[in-house]
């Protein structure tokens, strides 16, 4: 009888080899665990396909729930974005496969769990660290870092052991997508200086061709979490989905990001994230007028740090367990309803309500109904300024070099002798 490897299958080009090769270097009974996550529309067509190239048995995994309201709703709260510009769709998706890859090897009773990422990018780490977290007993293989091959060696492979291609020489973009998100790697992309094509995109119309007219459209919120679209109520996969054909039918959500990965490289990526960016637009908005000015600027310091954490393959850690539990004291009072417009690849914020909200017309207008005490800004201003009047007074500014100089009385003439 031989051991068993339960493979995260996705279809595509290197999973699809290594079902042939793990039987053939290592003798293995292959176990192929497709997860959906959002990213297939047919996996029937997967699971076939799995068991033609020679698994010998094709699992597939509903995980669309899981993965929007234990990793997705989670990272939307943290208002998680990698170096500013990158949702994190496919990092959140890994730790969760790395669960259920182990879930399923004790299940099956495998000796092992396989993946299908290189030795270049990010989703190993992310693999690897997690599923060491949870079952430090598996071996962990990587057919496509071990094997060496070229991409060009690598569809040579698959076409002389007829597996089916997903890809072609004409075509050769590396294509990972889920409901949070589509990344596009590989190819002529990978020169940073070319301007995307048009055939690289998939989720979104080019703002060119976006209509004329505008959509506006509504999110309503309850402890952080989307609820509602429009006043409708949605389930998370449901809203995600919706908001993601609608944004992207405006061309919202392309993101053109040359990164920094985990392995020290820069890697330029294209993402396509309609819902996401609506989403983070739309609960930073509402997050500006319940939380304090305190509250905002750390938690923006934990968003980056969150951020990192997940690009970083560190989900299951007890550093994530402590940052979780702060933001999720920080959206007790993010409640309320947020109004974006989309319209030709921009997503605008044009209106905020929370029954919750620390904004106060009453102090904030300059019209009748004006409750600030004005009088009261003088006192205010000299205590406020009271030790940049004291420092001055010992170490006057003229002494320092820099942008302060240009306040210093210029040389006359005379002095210039």
């Amino acid at each position: 009888m031989r051991d068993k490897v339960v493979l995260a299958y996705s279809g595509g080009l290197d999973t699809s080899v290594a079902i042939k090769w793990l039987r053939e270097k290592y003798n293995l009974d292959v176990i192929a665990l497709t997860i959906d996550v959002g990213n297939e529309p047919d996996f029937s067509t997967v699971r076939d396909k799995a068991l033609k190239v020679g698994a010998t048995k094709a699992l597939v995994k509903d995980a669309k729930e899981l993965f929007v309201n234990h990793f997705i709703f989670p990272a939307l709260r943290a208002d998680a974005i990698y170096e500013g510009q990158y949702p994190l769709a496919t990092a959140l998706s890994r730790p969760l496969m790395a669960k259920l890859l182990v879930d399923i090897a004790r299940e099956e009773g495998a000796q092992a769990v396989a993946h299908g990422c290189t030795g270049k990018g990010n989703d190993q780490v992310r693999f690897e660290v997690s599923i060491s977290a949870l079952a430090p007993e598996l071996k962990i293989m990587a057919p496509a870092r071990e094997w060496g091959m070229t991409r060009q060696q690598t569809i040579n492979y698959a076409k002389r052991y007829d597996i089916p291609l997903p890809i072609t020489l004409a075509s050769p973009y590396s294509i990972d997508e889920n409901l949070w998100g589509r990344s596009i790697e590989c190819g002529i992309l990978e020169d940073p200086w070319v301007e995307p094509p048009e055939e690289a995109f998939s989720w979104t119309k080019s703002p060119r061709e976006a209509p004329d007219e505008a959509s506006y459209v509504e999110i309503g919120f309850e402890a952080g979490t989307p609820v509602a679209v429009d006043g409708q109520k949605l389930g998370g996969v449901s809203l995600i989905g919706w908001l993601n054909e609608l944004a992207g039918s405006h061309g919202v959500g392309r993101i053109d990001h040359v990164e920094n990965r985990l392995v020290g490289i820069k890697s330029r990526e294209i993402y396509e994230a309609p819902a996401a960016v609506v989403l983070l637009e739309a609960h930073r908005a509402l997050e500006a007028i319940t939380l304090s000015k305190s509250q905002l600027r750390f938690k923006q310091k934990v968003a980056a740090e969150y951020a990192d954490l997940i690009y970083d393959g560190l989900w299951f850690t007890a550093q994530h367990q402590d940052l979780a539990a702060y933001i999720t004291s920080s959206q007790r009072f993010v409640t309320g309803t947020v109004r974006l417009k989309l319209f030709k690849g921009k997503c605008s914020i044009v209106g905020r309500k929370s029954p919750l909200s620390l904004y106060s017309y009453g102090l904030a207008t300059y019209d009748k109904g004006d409750q600030f005490d004005q009088s009261a800004a003088p006192g205010f201003i000299h205590i406020w300024g009271l030790p940049v009047r004291t420092q001055v007074q010992i170490q006057p500014l003229g002494e320092a070099e820099g942008p302060l100089n240009i306040m210093q009385p210029k040389k006359t003439g005379e002095d210039n002798k």
